[in-house]
């Protein structure tokens, strides 16, 4: 048997051992910040599957590994959720772990617990296959990503000193491979009016109507940012508006907006930040930065800026290539190569530390965040195939 044929033969063999331990962490409410459980049965099933270590880290990252070779390999995946919604908007328990129909059901399947999950039995494929010598595979159940991308990857590097050659980030591509995905950022701008009596605004400065002009500018905004033949246009568009004013027969003298801005290829911090201060020059305005400063499962605070860059590989990349040649040797077929339309971990891996990655995870996105959240167990048996050729290839 070739190493692909062993490889899918092994993946087919723990098909129910990969939908059982997914099932079982779905049951499990992983919201940001509430990682424990999770982060504890995962490492578990890293000790069941044979890794020569799994520990937690003080962020709480789950982090296993296979092999002490030079090149460093990282497989990485998201294990907290956002919240279930409208319970309504669900035909099947969200929280259930349903397995029926060649699928595991509920909220994470998709985005994301299921792609570190077939890292997991990759790991197990490997101890059993034998990995290369010159190999260490770390595969990382990473925490808080929903509330801030990348926060986990910035505590790894920095605290942990873990700095992989490559990372594959197990994100949903529907079994594609991707190489990039555009970058965001969280501003806010803040107007500050003089307050009077309603039945005299003349005397004030309304707040109020300063946001909204500049709302508009911004909506005008969105249609001139610059265009990426690959990763697409840059957007911006308003997500909340808020007001103060000392009574409702007053006039405003707060306002606050709050902006989603996507970064296209060549859009950076400066650029981004730049254009809303052109907007509101002329106006008592304030643009900001946003923090993101919160306390981990473990106790831990742990912070940083809400830039989150732009990144790419190209299509001829090393790891690109390695990828589209597992595939082809795992599926018997060409890869489709593409991007996400949402952001990822690798934000940080990639665009603040210039670790190459690329994508490759189960299910398709268009669950992400949606009722009815499924995974095809097919996908999962073919991720883990994936990952363990993607090893032995690299």
């Amino acid at each position: 048997m070739t190493i692909a044929e062993q490889i899918n033969a092994k993946a087919k063999e723990y098909r129910n051992f990969t939908a059982e331990n997914l099932s079982r962490i779905i049951k499990m409410k992983s919201l940001s910040g509430g990682e424990k459980e999770v982060a504890s049965a995962i490492k578990q099933m890293m000790e069941q599957a044979g890794f020569d270590e799994a520990r937690i880290d003080g962020l709480g990252n789950v982090i296993g590994r296979i092999g002490n070779g030079k090149k460093v390999i990282a497989i990485d995946g998201h294990i907290d959720t956002v919240d279930l919604g409208n319970l309504e908007n669900w035909d099947f328990d969200p929280l259930g772990g349903e397995i029926k129909d060649g699928f595991v059901h509920g909220r994470g399947t998709v985005d994301q617990e299921g792609g570190p999950i077939a890292a997991v039995t990759a790991g197990r494929i490997l101890k059993e296959i034998g990995i290369p010598e010159d190999v260490t595979l770390l595969v990382t159940g990473t925490v808080m990503e929903e509330d801030c991308d990348g926060l986990c990857w910035k505590y790894l590097v920095e605290e942990e000193k873990i700095k992989p050659d490559c990372v594959i980030i197990t994100e949903p591509t529907n079994m594609n491979i991707y190489r990039g995905h555009r970058g965001r950022m969280e501003i806010t701008v803040s107007f500050f009016g003089i307050s009077s009596h309603g039945s005299a605004p003349e005397r004030g400065k309304n707040a109020i109507y300063m946001a909204s002009r500049a709302a508009l500018e911004i909506e005008k905004l969105n249609e001139r940012l610059a265009n990426d033949d690959f990763l697409g246009k840059g957007s911006v568009t308003i997500s909340e508006f808020k007001s103060k004013s000392p009574s409702l027969c007053a006039v405003s003298d707060f306002a606050r907006i709050h902006l989603d801005r996507r970064l296209t290829w060549g859009e950076d911090k400066e650029l981004a930040l730049n254009q809303i201060k052109e907007i509101v020059k002329d106006m008592n305005a304030k643009v900001e930065l946003l923090e993101y400063n919160e306390t981990a499962y473990t106790g831990l605070q742990y912070g940083m800026e809400k830039y989150f860059p732009t990144w790419k590989l190209e299509e001829d990349h090393p790891l690109v290539k390695t990828g589209v040649e597992a595939f082809t040797e795992i599926f018997n077929k060409t890869p489709k190569v593409d991007k996400w339309t949402f952001s990822t971990n690798g934000v940080t891996i990639r665009g603040y530390y210039d670790i190459p990655v690329i994508g490759f995870g189960p299910g398709n996105e268009v669950l992400a965040h949606a009722p009815n959240e499924k995974v095809p167990i097919d996908d999962l048996e073919g991720a883990s195939a994936f990952y363990a050729m993607f090893v032995m290839k690299y």
